[in-house]
């Protein structure tokens, strides 16, 4: 009789991620590194876990997939957080790239533009990507021209900090460009992140508490105030002109 496909138990794979530790491991023997970093070679278990025990230390499985499983003798409870440290420096060193979306219409005029690529900047020299959106309402979309022209300056008053990636195209009523820092100044955001992250430590050491930074960025939301949609106002009205102008 043919054996049918095991089902898929989620508690499987969280057992599969979970560390070994002491009377947990239950193979006859495993290869043991001493806590010093020495290598103690193949043991049996029960032998391995008496010479944890005698350190007042433990046993844990550092390689599960080794043949034997490789386990060390170390404090678990050190490692553990140790561990936990690490992920946590790890997540700190990250460099999150947001998009933060700029809004725009065909009839922005040039001081508006002027102060939203200012602020583009400001979003590019702090490592993220910005999206302009130039929105479309009624019959403005006849004229698309317009807002090629907006996207090109936006370009122009950028392009010594990033570079186009992806080019002006439509999407539905909108015309919209993503432009993405240039590796330089990813590299200036990723060296920041260092300083501030040795700052952080050395703070720690020294039994201080840095202060929060402030978010000197500027609010998307008070940019793009005035550039909400409201498409199907306009295109009523638009309607409604076309109407009148029948009759």
């Amino acid at each position: 009789m043919s054996m049918g496909r095991p089902r898929f138990d989620p508690r499987q794979q969280q057992r599969g991620i979970q560390i070994r530790v002491n009377h947990r491991i239950r193979v006859p023997e495993v290869r043991v590194i001493d806590a010093d970093g020495s290598m103690l070679g193949v043991l049996q278990t029960h032998e391995a876990l008496r010479k944890a025990q005698e350190q007042g230390l433990d046993l844990v499985e550092v390689n599960p997939k080794s043949d034997p499983p490789v386990c060390k003798i170390l404090d678990f409870g050190k490692y553990k957080y140790e561990e936990k440290k690490k992920a946590g420096e790890a997540k700190r060193k990250q460099t999150v790239v947001d998009i933060k979306e700029i809004k725009l219409r065909p009839k922005t005029d040039d001081h508006d533009l002027d102060f939203k690529v200012k602020a583009a900047r400001r979003f590019l020299e702090a490592g993220h990507k910005v999206k302009f959106t130039v929105r479309f309402r009624g019959r403005e979309i006849t004229h698309p021209e317009k807002a090629q022209e907006q996207l090109t300056v936006v370009v122009a008053g950028t392009e010594d900090l990033a570079n186009v990636e992806t080019r002006a195209m439509m999407e539905a009523r909108a015309m919209t460009i993503v432009i993405a820092p240039k590796p330089a100044i990813m590299q200036k955001v990723a060296q920041a992140k260092i300083q501030a992250e040795k700052e952080r430590q050395k703070a720690e050491k020294e039994g201080r508490i840095l202060a929060p930074v402030a978010d000197s960025l500027p609010s998307l939301t008070e940019l793009n105030a005035g550039e909400e949609d409201d498409d199907d106002d306009d295109d009523d009205n638009a309607q409604g002109e076309g109407d009148a102008a029948g009759g």
